[in-house]
């Protein structure tokens, strides 16, 4: 498909985060159910992590045993991974001690090697980023590099053709296709020159359980998506270099290196996803059989 990935990334590719020195898989570990997750994804290939500081704490409970359990088991995988937390407050004075209560909770990181002002807009970005700023200058909490998350498009693609951040992540999926036009045809790509990495989150946002076909009117006879599939569909974007995805076992790490094996979406499958986002959305419905 014209415009889209030929071959879509594998767990062990590493890419250059800015100039850091470190390198990630595009593949990023966020919240689990299940902290044998973290090994698991660790063992095929993934080095890349999320944790909060702060906001969902205690969504990322298992994601914080998964890291102190396989550092506890192989302390030199610390020399091997790419931990970055993410504060979700916007005061400056209060962007130091959520780090360093992270490193209290989980001794066995040492440090933090990426801190990300989370849920960013660009109203507040002016007295946050500075911070981050200093972290990076400072080594505060270890950190050679920083990010932001995003909900504010505008301010992303500010933010990524500026070169400040290392990384920047955004929301991009069938019921939110706009990211495309909005961000991803605007950032210049990597290829000429962006220094600033760009990953997605949220990416599985839509997908349907099997109650809501029926809801949304669709026979039984069409395709049902599964979760990795919309992972293989953001994935097709270009701009994109990775994404942070929530893994539910450790049965989906090999779910998603499988999915991610099998490539890009036909042009039908790409399409049926955006239709089925149009259909959550409202913005469309399906035709009655006549």
């Amino acid at each position: 498909m014209a415009g889209f990935r030929a071959q879509l990334p594998k767990l062990t590719d590493r890419i250059p985060l800015g100039a850091s020195g470190l390198e990630v898989s595009p593949v990023c570990i966020g919240i689990t159910l299940d902290p044998m997750v973290v090994p698991a994804a660790f063992e095929a290939g993934i080095n890349f992590f999320f944790l909060t500081a702060d906001l969902h704490w205690p969504l990322y409970e298992e994601t914080r045993r998964g890291l102190k359990q396989l550092l506890e088991s192989k302390a030199a995988a610390r020399d091997s991974i790419v931990v970055a937390v993410a504060a979700y407050v916007t005061q400056p004075e209060f962007l130091w001690l959520p780090f360093e209560e992270v490193l209290m909770e989980v001794p066995q990181l040492d440090h933090i090697d990426l801190t990300i002002a989370g849920g960013s807009y660009g109203l507040e970005l002016p007295t946050r980023l500075p911070v981050f700023v200093k972290h990076r200058e400072g080594r505060y909490v270890g950190a050679r590099a920083i990010g932001a998350s995003f909900h504010d498009r505008k301010a992303a693609v500010e933010l990524v053709e500026q070169g400040t951040l290392d990384l920047a992540l955004v929301r991009y999926n069938p019921l939110h296709p706009k990211t495309r036009a909005e961000v991803f045809d605007r950032v210049t790509s990597r290829a000429d020159g962006r220094k600033t990495l760009l990953y997605n989150f949220k990416s599985t946002t839509g997908h349907l359980a099997a109650p809501d076909y029926a809801r949304l009117g669709i026979a039984n006879d069409f395709w049902r998506p599964h979760v990795t599939d919309y992972y293989r569909f953001v994935l097709m974007e270009p701009a994109l270099d990775g994404l942070l995805c929530a893994l539910p076992g450790p049965h989906a790490v090999g779910e998603l290196a499988d999915a991610l094996a099998r490539g890009p979406l036909d042009e039908d499958d790409h399409q049926y996803l955006l239709d089925l986002g149009d259909l959550q959305r409202g913005a469309a419905r399906v035709k009655p059989a006549t």
